[in-house]
């Protein structure tokens, strides 16, 4: 599977999400009243409120905004394969936007270059393009998919993959990984405490380690797909 695809052109991202206020007493009464109206379109559990579905608005673009983006990409050293990875963190969605997309337009813009991302098609890229319109930022061009022709898109999907065509269910990173004998990127926290340790613990640095580690699970899925040994501890390098 995937044996044509070059490893090295391939830009391995994750995002994490959070609300855009603490609370929903923090927002306007302008956002109070559309986040009331969207969260009755939401399942929720039995006895769950409107206002306890808060911390879900992350999910969403128009409510949300990205506090990491983290990208890993492939080197060949000798005949192994080594892993980089580099995050985009903070407060300020804004520069994390731009970080990404210098990066993006410095070293990925060339032909054949692919970005990949778990479930990146119905979250990851479409999110980044909104949040980029939503801050006055040019979409980067990878991402600006309106017109384009289906072999003009350079965007994986490792859930799409697996699916192999068939629609019925969801795969999540964490089941995914178990199936090929990946340890778990879920071993701290998991995408539904982000906004806590955002909002309240103001840990941006512990949802950093988290965003990484689903990048290196990302890409230790692809390396099963061309059914390829692992990365090692060795050869996986967390850039500054």
């Amino acid at each position: 599977m995937l044996e044509n695809l070059d490893l090295t052109k391939i830009l391995v991202l994750d995002i994490e999400t959070v609300p855009q206020t603490p609370s929903f007493d923090d927002l306007n009464d302008t956002w109070k009243d559309l986040w009331l109206k969207k969260a009755q379109t939401l399942r929720r559990e039995e006895g769950q409120t409107d206002l306890d579905l808060y911390p879900r608005a992350g999910i969403y673009a128009e409510f949300g905004k990205i506090v990491c983006i983290s990208v890993g990409y492939f080197s060949l050293k000798g005949a192994e394969y080594e892993f980089r990875v580099k995050s985009f963190f903070g407060d300020d969605e804004v520069k994390i936007l731009k970080d990404f997309s210098d990066l993006l337009n410095k070293h990925f813009s060339g032909p054949g270059n692919t970005l990949c991302a778990h479930n990146g098609k119905e979250f990851d890229y479409p999110f980044i393009a909104r949040r980029c319109l939503l801050n006055g930022l040019p979409i980067p061009s990878i991402l600006d998919i309106a017109g384009k022709k289906p072999w003009e898109v350079n965007l994986l999907d490792t859930m799409e993959l697996w699916k192999f065509g068939d629609y019925k269910s969801f795969t999540s990173l964490v089941l995914l990984a178990s199936a090929f004998g990946i340890p778990t990127p879920k071993d701290d926290i998991d995408g539904s405490m982000v906004w806590m340790v955002y909002w309240k613990d103001k840990d941006a640095e512990r949802i950093k380690v988290y965003c990484q580690k689903d990048v290196i699970t990302v890409a230790q899925i692809l390396l099963k797909f061309r059914n390829l040994p692992l990365l090692d501890e060795s050869r996986i390098h967390l850039l500054s």
